[in-house]
């Protein structure tokens, strides 16, 4: 079953391609980040500096790490779904079916299971990633941009 953002997910997905700015696969922790407190990731992220994607399974990651986050955060559950909301508006959820061809070649570079779909959507899209996983940034098949990077 496909959600309502998945859908409108996939029409952006189509026209992104003829879209100017800058395009980055973001990856979970960027994301956590800008719920955990107010910073340049935020900044960056509501800023029309660049498009958005990520593997559609990262929505799911969310929900499951919501109370870790949070934790961390003063932040209210409201607010959090709040921003989650918004969250889904700027980034362009791509689905599995779109990238999944690429996952073999992404499995053999990537340090952590975990970040292989987004090293696949990367490939497949033939863009970087924006990550602060250092060990992430080790492969040599992907550029990999920190935010610090980004900020340059």
């Amino acid at each position: 079953m496909r959600f309502g953002w998945a859908r409108r997910s996939a029409r952006r997905f189509q026209s992104a391609t003829r879209d100017e700015r800058m395009q980055l696969v973001v990856d979970a922790n960027i994301l956590f980040a800008a719920l955990i407190k107010d910073s340049k990731t935020v900044e960056i992220l509501f800023s029309d500096f660049a498009m958005f994607f990520a593997p559609e399974f990262i929505l799911e990651e969310f929900q499951k790490h919501k109370d870790e986050i949070l934790h961390k955060t003063s932040r209210s559950p409201e607010e959090f779904d709040s921003i989650f909301e918004i969250l889904k508006e700027v980034i362009i959820v791509v689905p599995k079916e779109d990238y999944e061809e690429m996952l073999p070649a992404a499995d053999k570079i990537a340090p952590d299971p975990k970040d292989a779909p987004y090293l696949a959507l990367a490939i497949k899209l033939n863009i970087p990633i924006w990550s602060n996983d250092k060990r992430l940034k080790a492969q040599d098949k992907v550029n990999v941009y920190s935010t610090k990077e980004l900020l340059g």
